[in-house]
């Protein structure tokens, strides 16, 4: 299925993996984890076939589905292609261009059509003959597969006859998830794979790669996700690999008893170091004899340095502070009669709402809802169709998009830091490292950081452009469960005002949020702790 041998990655010119070997066979349920950073995405990437390795050997037997942690450019070319052979591409099409059904199915409909103005026996037969080759092929037993896979990830059943060009992010993220599990191959790796998903699809997914026939190789800071199942993980840190078998929660009782091992071993043969180096240095003085003992005991000292096993290296909490706010008016925000739409229905319609100096404004709704839809219109970086908005005065805005649109291939770190601020260079460098982007990454290219390291990038600017109005869209997705705790308590202390899109729970419950906004009826209430028992199926 998946053999690997002798691997190693780099990114940047920076090592993420040396010498790493392993086996996937088939029905293996895999936990790829470890910190953001780690190299994780790059590993997924080398394994897909998507990107080159340093050195070493992959082999792979069998077909191969992949889900990168930003599957939206892969689905809009899909769709780019078929639009320009005059087919509406809609997220069935995509679906069931897992297998290959997708061009038969637009054929079958552009027959379909024909036949309403052509009604001769030649086009009749046409018809019937593409129609039965469809039905032998098992494309209408696939297309009911097809829709239970969108449904069971959480995608309405009157948005999967929708063109794909009109979906929102998530709902596209879903249907390149749901085509990649039609496809049934041999082997699947998913990155991050419960992005935007609510509990209820998160659930189904559970079941779903826990009974797969395949082997998987998972990427996910979901913990539940994880635990339920895998029955293999494989530990990233520090350029080295490390297998451990059983499930997540067996693999963190293993590896604390482990890193206690090392840790203790590592601090019995520094002991063991320095008082044999100190035996020597005494000894080198006196006699001759003692010397050339000491000499004796300083070789034992070098061998014994290089063989030392080094202590594992404690998860680093994030101490993050956002500054405090400048002074703004007291209405910060105003949204008159907004409407959005995509060349189809309207997403959105007469959404009118104000938000006050110091409020925190949760956008609640389903997939494909209109939310990203709204905070990309009040962030400038979209038309709506009707209405308007307003920033009151004095206001600075800080837009975190999902989507890391912000962050381009090609421009350093540093770089897109000094976008924001005219600091020095010494300043933006800590504002960095208070995010864990420390040392030479502030020189590497954005584009190659991981989907954690480029949330951390994105929260970063936010901090260096000292706004007052945080526009937030999914800020925790991608970050590992230490950053997603600092996160939550630097924003849950920041005095600012803040509108924020979320189906993290304990992310919402530690801001507090005053007032929430339902879409995509646009109706605004007070926000009750009741509440949090939804946002994650928000």
């Amino acid at each position: 299925m998946l053999q690997v041998r002798n691997l190693a990655i780099d990114v940047a010119a920076r090592r993420v993996l040396s010498d790493a070997s392993f086996t996937v066979g088939a029905g293996d349920k895999v936990g790829l984890v470890g910190r953001n950073g780690a190299g994780k995405t790059s590993l997924l990437k080398v394994l897909a076939g998507d990107d080159d390795a340093a050195g070493g050997i992959v082999l792979r037997r069998g077909t191969l589905g992949y889900v990168p942690q930003n599957p939206r450019p892969r689905a809009e070319a899909a769709a780019g292609r078929a639009h320009g052979a005059s087919i509406t591409y809609t997220a069935l099409s995509h679906i069931l261009s897992g297998r290959g059904l997708d061009r038969a199915a637009a054929r079958l409909a552009e027959l379909h059509r024909g036949l309403e103005h052509d009604h001769s026996l030649a086009s009749i037969e046409l018809y019937s003959t593409a129609e039965e080759r469809y039905r032998l092929d098992g494309g209408y037993s696939s297309e009911s597969d097809a829709r239970r896979l969108a449904t069971g990830l959480g995608l309405r059943l009157d948005r999967v006859d929708l063109p794909l060009s009109v979906l929102s992010g998530g709902e596209r993220r879903r249907v390149e998830l749901a085509r990649v599990l039609f496809a049934d191959a041999d082997l699947l790796l998913l990155d991050e794979p419960t992005n935007h998903l609510d509990s209820d699809a998160k659930t189904w997914l559970m079941d779903f790669l826990r009974d797969y026939r395949g082997a998987v190789i998972v990427v996910s800071h979901d913990l539940g996700l994880l635990d339920t199942s895998i029955t293999r993980v494989l530990h990233l840190d520090a350029g080295r690999l490390i297998e451990y078998r059983g499930t997540y929660s067996q693999y963190q009782q293993a590896r604390r008893l482990e890193e206690r091992r090392l840790t203790s071993l590592a601090h019995r043969q520094e002991a063991e170091i320095k008082r044999l180096s100190l035996l020597a240095e005494v000894m080198r003085r006196q006699t001759e004899k003692r010397a050339k003992q000491a000499k004796s005991i300083f070789t034992r000292v070098e061998r014994m340095k290089s063989q030392r096993v080094v202590a594992p290296r404690r998860e680093r909490k994030m101490k993050i502070s956002f500054p405090e706010p400048p002074h703004s008016g007291r209405v910060v925000l105003g949204a008159n009669s907004l409407a959005k739409g995509y060349g189809g229905p309207l997403v959105f319609r007469d959404v009118a709402f104000e938000v006050e100096r110091h409020q925190r404004l949760l956008v609640m709704g389903l997939n494909g809802a209109g939310k990203t839809s709204l905070l990309r219109i009040l962030a400038g970086q979209s038309e709506p169709n009707a209405g308007s908005f307003r920033l009151g005065h004095g206001v600075s805005l800080g837009y975190y998009a999902q989507e890391h649109e912000g962050i381009r291939a090609g421009v350093s770190v540093l770089a897109h830091m000094r976008e924001q601020s005219d600091a020095e260079e010494r300043m933006l460098r800590a504002l960095l490292g208070m995010f864990g982007l420390s040392g030479d990454i502030a020189r590497q290219d954005a584009g190659t950081l991981s989907g954690g390291e480029k949330t951390k990038l994105a929260l970063a600017q936010l901090v260096a452009g000292r706004h007052n109005l945080l526009l937030l869209d999914e800020p925790t997705n991608n970050l590992d469960p230490p950053s997603r705790t600092g996160v939550a308590r630097a924003l849950a202390e920041w005095p600012g005002t803040m509108v924020i899109v979320s189906h993290d729970r304990e992310f919402v419950a530690s801001l507090r949020p005053g007032r929430v906004l339902f879409m995509p009826e646009g109706r605004v209430d007070y926000w009750e702790e009741d509440l949090l028992d939804v946002v994650s199926m928000a």
